[in-house]
């Protein structure tokens, strides 16, 4: 069974506006995914009775705050950064709970991303962030859920979404 990860899920316009985004300039052989906000991408399987518990834990709160901030060059791709305090504050503590089952890559910080373009050479790269920065600005970003996925080598599987409920 592969690794489970975890996201955060858009609001309809957001993920539309974001989705575009996304299909316009990631390499349509590479993108395998819709667009996505990563939380933890390896959590390991064994864990999946005790990630969905702290998932619907978590979405039973009001969704967070969050915008869109600020351009982030990844080298071979572009990506738009996400601030949320209150998100932080999710990750924090679900985090904190699976400390120990973490992997390198979770263990060792958070910046959360939307990636709109992977895998291209810079030159290409660095010609998108030219052409977004010129109307770029940031913005509210809303946020309706989280989601547990399992990896396939590849695409996803989705298993649970877990909307925020509270007011």
């Amino acid at each position: 069974m592969g690794a489970l990860i975890v996201t955060a899920e858009f609001a309809p316009d957001d993920f539309a506006w974001l989705e575009g985004l996304r299909r316009a300039n990631y390499p349509p052989e590479l993108n395998r995914v819709s667009v996505h906000l990563t939380l933890f991408h390896a959590l390991p399987p064994s864990a999946e009775e005790e990630v969905r518990r702290q998932l619907a834990l978590h979405a039973t709160g009001p969704a967070p705050n969050a915008a869109l901030a600020g351009l982030m060059d990844l080298g071979g791709g572009i990506a738009i950064r996400v601030v949320s305090e209150e998100l932080d504050s999710i990750r924090n503590e679900i985090a904190d709970h699976f400390h120990g089952l973490l992997s390198a890559q979770d263990s060792a910080g958070w910046r959360p991303h939307v990636t709109i373009q992977n895998k291209v050479p810079p030159k290409i790269a660095r010609a998108l962030l030219a052409k977004l920065a010129r109307d770029f600005r940031p913005r509210p970003l809303g946020l309706a859920g989280l989601a547990l996925h399992r990896y396939l080598e590849g695409p996803w599987e989705t298993l649970a979404r877990y909307p925020f409920r509270g007011r």
